[in-house]
C-alpha cells in the first residue's frame, strides 16, 4: 500500500475514534445531568436534614453557645480543651471502650453459637423468631422492663430464692460490680437475634463444594469448621463486628433508663455524657464538641471497615 495512503487511513480512523469517544462524552454528560435531575429532592433532603446540621454542630463546638441565651462568641478550641481534661470524659472514654467490647464480643459469640445450631434443626423457624423477637421492641422498653426484672423484688431475685434458704433481694442496677454486667446481659438478649440472622443469611450463601470436598477427605465437624467455614464467613463476620462496635459506640438508651446514675459515672458512656451535658447543665457548646469526637471515632470505624473489607474480599478470592 502506498504509503501516504495508509496514513491518511490512519489519521481518519484516529478521527473516527475521537469522534466517537466525544459522543461517548457526550452521552454520559446527558446521563449525568438527567440523573442529577432525578436526585435533586433527595440530595435536598439529604443537605437540609443531615449535612446543613452536621455543619451547625460543629459550628457550635467552637462557640460557647447556650439555649435561650443566643450567646454564639467564638471560643476556638476552649471546649475540646475542656473535654479532654474532664475527669468524667476519661471515665466515659473508659465505659464505652468496655461497652464496644462487650457489644462485640458476647453477641457475636451468642449469635454465631445460635447459628450454627439452628442451621439444620428441624423446627427451626420457631426458635429464631423466638430469639429474634427481643430485636424489634423499642430499647427504652427494654430497659424498663428488664429494670423491674434486676428489681430488689424482681422475678430474678424470685428466682434465685426458690434455690436459696434464704430470701434474695440483690439490687443488681444499684451495687456498682453487678450494674454493668446486668446491662452488658440486656444487650446481649436483644442484639444476639439479629446477629444470629445475619449469621444464618451468610452461611446459606456459603459454596458447598469445598464443605462436602472436605467432608469426603474425612474431615472432622470441628476441623472442617475452622478450616472452610469460618474463614468463608469472615466476610459476613465483619460486617457484623463493624456494626456491633457502632452499636456499641452509640448505645445510649439502655444505659440511661437502667444506670443514669450519673456522676457517679459506672454506666457513664460518651452518649450518656453528651445528653447530660446539654440537656442536664444546658451546656450545649461543650455538648456539641463531644457529639463532634463521637462521629469522628463513628468515622475512622466506617473507613477502617472499608479498608479491611476489601483486603477480606481480596483474601476469600
Amino acid at each position: 500500500m502506498n504509503p501516504l495512503m495508509q496514513h491518511d487511513q490512519q489519521l481518519l480512523a484516529r478521527i473516527g475514534l475521537a469522534q466517537i469517544k466525544a459522543r461517548e462524552r457526550a452521552r454520559q454528560g446527558r446521563q449525568f445531568r438527567l440523573a442529577l435531575r432525578f436526585m435533586a429532592p433527595a440530595l435536598l433532603l439529604v443537605t437540609a436534614l443531615l449535612l446543613l446540621p452536621v455543619l451547625y454542630n460543629i459550628w457550635l463546638s467552637f462557640t460557647q453557645w447556650q439555649l435561650f441565651e443566643g450567646r454564639d462568641d467564638f471560643a476556638g478550641w476552649q471546649n475540646y480543651r475542656q473535654l479532654w481534661s474532664s475527669p468524667y470524659f476519661d471515665e466515659a472514654l473508659g465505659n464505652t471502650a468496655l461497652w464496644v467490647l462487650a457489644s462485640v464480643l458476647f453477641p457475636l459469640t451468642a449469635g454465631l453459637g445460635l447459628a450454627l445450631l439452628f442451621r439444620q434443626m428441624p423446627g427451626q423457624e420457631w426458635f429464631k423468631s423466638i430469639i429474634f423477637l427481643p430485636r424489634i421492641l423499642a430499647p427504652t422498653a427494654v430497659g424498663v422492663m428488664w429494670y423491674y426484672v434486676y428489681a430488689p423484688q424482681g422475678m430474678l431475685n424470685q428466682v434465685l430464692g426458690q434455690f436459696s434458704s434464704m430470701p434474695v433481694e440483690t439490687g443488681w442496677l444499684f451495687e456498682e460490680q453487678l450494674v454493668t454486667p446486668a446491662i452488658i446481659l440486656t444487650f446481649v438478649w436483644q442484639s444476639c437475634g439479629l446477629v444470629m440472622v445475619l449469621l444464618l443469611l451468610g452461611l446459606a450463601a456459603l459454596p458447598r463444594d469445598p464443605l462436602e470436598a472436605a467432608r469426603m477427605d474425612g474431615a472432622r465437624p470441628w476441623q472442617v469448621f475452622r478450616h472452610i467455614t469460618l474463614p468463608l464467613l469472615a466476610p459476613t463476620l465483619l460486617m457484623v463486628v463493624i456494626l456491633s462496635v457502632l452499636a456499641g459506640f452509640t448505645v445510649f438508651d439502655l444505659l440511661w433508663v437502667m444506670g443514669a446514675n450519673y456522676p457517679q459515672q459506672r454506666t457513664l458512656s460518651l452518649a450518656v455524657f453528651m445528653y447530660f451535658e446539654a440537656f442536664q447543665k444546658n451546656n450545649w457548646a461543650f455538648a456539641a464538641a463531644t457529639a463532634v469526637v463521637i462521629g469522628g471515632v463513628v468515622l475512622a470505624v466506617t473507613w477502617l471497615q472499608t479498608l479491611l473489607q476489601a483486603r477480606v474480599d481480596r483474601m476469600v478470592r
